[in-house]
């Protein structure tokens, strides 16, 4: 996801260093930053998500015990 922004950003900051225009290469930079961030909030929804899931399938199996000593009953 923030693969382009970082990818971007690198040009950026080389193209400044190369021609000594630090706007370019603080711009650059912000760029990475970014992508960086974008990064961050891929992998915490990422995270967010398995637990979620495994929150999810573990209520299902004590649903399903519980229903089984039920059954048992």
């Amino acid at each position: 996801m923030g693969l382009t922004d970082k990818a971007k950003g690198k040009a950026k900051e080389f193209e400044g260093k190369a021609t000594g225009d630090k706007s370019r290469e603080a711009e650059g930079k912000l760029d990475q930053a970014k992508g960086d961030a974008k990064d961050a909030l891929e992998n915490a929804r990422d995270a967010a998500g398995n637990l979620i899931d495994r929150a999810r399938g573990e209520a299902e199996e004590r649903r399903a015990e519980r229903d089984l000593e039920e059954d048992r009953r």
